[in-house]
C-alpha cells in the first residue's frame, strides 16, 4: 500500500480535476464543446480505470485503509478504505458515467455557455456518489450523499424557461435536505449507542457488537430507522418515493439518466456497507423492516405504473419497484451482495438507456414523454424502436435478459433467508409488470403514418446501444459479472 497510498482516493481526485479542466477551459476557449467532450469522457473512463487499478491491488495485497497506518492492527479511525467492494463501484461508476455522458450529450449541445456547468456537475455527481461506497465512515457517507445531492438539486432545475423543471428541483431539494437531515440524526444516534462512527476496523461499531450486549437498545434502534429511511428515500424506496415522479417528470430528459442510475447504485452500496458491513448483527432487527418496505415498494411502483400515460413517470414507477426487488438482496445479508450488485449494475445501464431513447424523442429539455409519442417508433427509427424494446424486456424480468437474471438472484437470497412470502410477493409484482412494459413495446410497433422519422444523434446511438448489449448480453451469459461481484464484499 506505500506505493499505491493515494488510490483508494484516485477516483474523486480525477472527478475533481475533471470539472475543474471544462470549466477552465469554458473560461478560456468559449462555448467549445470540443473540448469539454474528451475532457469529461476521458476523466469518466480514467476513473473507471483507476477502479481497476484498486481491483488489481486489492487482489494482490488484501486492500488496505487510507489516511491511516499500513499495520491494520494499530488503525484507529479509517476515512477511506479500498476493498473490493469501493474498487467494483469505482468501474462501475465511471463506466455509468460515461454512457450518461453520450446519452445526455444532446442536452449539452442545446445548453449553449451554460453546458460547462452541467458537464462540470455531472462530474461532482458522480464523485459524490463514489464517496459513498468507499468510506467505512458514516460521517464521510454523508458528505458523499451531499455531494451528490446538491449537484442533483441544480442538475434537476437546470432548464430555466421550464415551470417543470423549477418545481422538480424544488421539490428534490425539499424533500431530499429532509430525507439527508434524517440520515445524519440516525447517524448521531448510532453514534450515541456505539460510541463509533466507522463501520468496521478497531474502535468500530462492529467491534462494538462483537463486545458489548445493549439491554436497552431504543437510541440505536431509532438511530437505525433514520438512517434507513433517509436512504430508502435516495433509492427511492415506497413510501419514500413521492418526489422520483414528478422529479424524473419535470427534470430534462437529458439529465435524468444519471439521476436515476448513479442515485440507485451509490444508495444501495451505501445500504449494504453500512448495514451488511457495520449492523449484521442486528440483521433480526433492519432486515424485518427492509422486507416490508421492498415488498410495499414492489406493489407500489407495479400498481402506479400501470396506470401511467407518461413514460418518464412510468420509468420513475418502475424504478420504485426495482427498488424493492434490490431490497429483497439485502434481507440476505452477506449472501446478498453479490446479487445486489449484478441487479444493480445492469439496472443502471437499462435506466440510462430507456431516457437516452425519451431524449432522443422528445427533446433532451422536454418534461413530458406521452407514451403515445412513442408510437411506430420502429418504423420512424427502427434502431431506436429495437433497443428501447430490448430495455423494456430487460426491466420486465423476461428470461434471456438481465433483469430476469437479477430478479431470480434476489427471490433465491431472500428465501434462504426465510422470507418466502417476499419471494411470493415479488413473483406476482414480476407478473402483473409485464403489463406495463409490454404495452410500452405494442406502442413501439404499432403502426403510425403520421409520425416523423427520428435520427438519433452518435453519441445518444452509441448511449443506447450500449445499454441494450449489457441488457441482453448479461442475461444470456451472466456468470463473467456474477464471479467479478462475488469478490465485492464488504471487509
Amino acid at each position: 500500500m506505500n506505493n499505491a497510498a493515494f488510490l483508494p482516493v484516485a477516483f474523486e481526485v480525477i472527478q475533481l480535476v475533471g470539472a475543474l479542466l471544462v470549466l477552465l477551459v469554458a473560461v478560456v476557449a468559449g462555448k467549445q464543446r470540443k473540448f469539454w467532450a474528451p475532457i469529461a469522457g476521458v476523466a469518466f473512463l480514467a476513473s473507471a480505470a483507476a477502479g481497476l487499478f484498486q481491483w488489481i491491488e486489492v487482489a494482490e495485497t488484501g486492500g488496505g485503509f487510507f489516511f491511516s497506518t499500513p499495520d491494520l492492527r494499530i488503525m484507529r479511525s479509517p476515512m477511506v478504505v479500498m476493498d473490493g467492494f469501493s474498487a467494483f463501484a469505482a468501474i462501475l461508476l465511471g463506466l455509468v458515467g460515461f454512457v450518461a455522458l453520450l446519452g445526455s450529450w444532446d442536452l449539452v449541445k442545446v445548453l449553449g455557455g451554460r453546458a460547462a456547468e452541467f458537464v462540470a456537475l455531472t462530474l461532482l455527481a458522480v464523485a459524490g456518489l463514489h464517496m459513498m461506497t468507499m468510506t467505512p465512515n458514516l460521517v464521510v457517507i454523508f458528505i458523499g450523499l451531499e455531494t451528490a445531492s446538491i449537484s442533483f438539486y441544480v442538475l434537476a432545475g437546470f432548464i430555466r424557461q421550464s415551470r417543470e423543471s423549477d418545481e422538480s428541483a424544488l421539490k428534490y431539494f425539499l424533500l431530499g435536505s429532509l430525507a439527508s437531515a434524517m440520515f445524519l440524526y440516525g447517524v448521531a444516534l448510532a453514534f450515541g449507542a456505539t460510541g463509533s462512527l466507522t463501520i468496521y476496523g478497531a474502535n468500530s461499531i462492529r467491534d462494538f457488537f462483537s463486545l458489548h450486549i445493549i439491554t436497552e437498545p431504543g437510541i440505536l434502534l431509532a438511530g437505525l430507522a433514520l438512517m434507513l429511511v433517509g436512504l430508502f428515500f435516495k433509492v427511492s424506496a415506497a413510501p419514500f418515493h413521492q418526489w422520483a415522479p414528478d422529479v424524473y417528470q419535470g427534470a430534462p430528459s437529458g439529465a435524468v439518466g444519471l439521476m436515476a442510475a448513479g442515485v440507485k447504485v451509490a444508495g444501495f452500496a451505501a445500504l449494504t456497507r453500512i448495514f451488511v458491513g457495520g449492523f449484521i448483527s442486528q440483521i433480526d432487527t433492519w432486515a424485518p423492516i427492509v422486507a416490508v418496505v421492498a415488498a410495499l415498494s414492489m406493489v407500489v411502483g407495479t400498481t402506479m405504473a400501470l396506470v401511467q400515460k407518461d413514460l418518464k413517470r412510468l420509468l420513475a414507477y418502475s424504478g420504485v419497484a426495482h427498488a424493492g426487488y434490490l431490497l429483497a438482496t439485502l434481507v440476505g445479508g452477506m449472501e446478498g451482495v453479490p446479487p445486489m450488485w449484478f441487479y444493480v449494475s445492469t439496472y443502471a445501464f437499462m435506466i440510462i438507456g430507456a431516457f437516452t431513447v425519451v431524449s432522443v424523442v422528445r427533446g433532451p429539455t422536454s418534461s413530458d414523454a406521452p407514451i403515445d409519442a412513442f408510437k411506430g417508433l420502429a418504423n420512424r427509427s427502427p434502431e431506436m424502436g429495437w433497443l428501447l424494446a430490448i430495455i423494456m424486456f430487460g426491466m420486465s424480468g423476461m428470461p434471456f435478459f438481465a433483469g430476469f437474471v437479477g430478479k431470480v438472484f434476489a427471490f433465491v437470497v431472500a428465501g434462504e433467508a426465510g422470507y418466502l412470502w417476499l419471494v411470493v410477493v415479488g413473483t406476482l409484482t414480476t407478473v402483473i409488470g409485464f403489463a406495463f412494459y409490454l404495452r410500452v413495446v405494442s406502442t413501439i410497433f404499432a403502426s403510425d403514418d403520421d409520425g416523423d422519422d427520428i435520427e438519433p444523434s452518435m453519441s445518444a446511438r452509441f448511449a443506447v446501444i450500449i445499454s441494450a448489449v449489457v441488457t441482453l448480453f448479461f442475461g444470456i451469459v451472466p456468470w463473467p459479472l456474477l464471479d467479478v461481484v462475488r469478490d465485492a464484499l464488504p471487509l
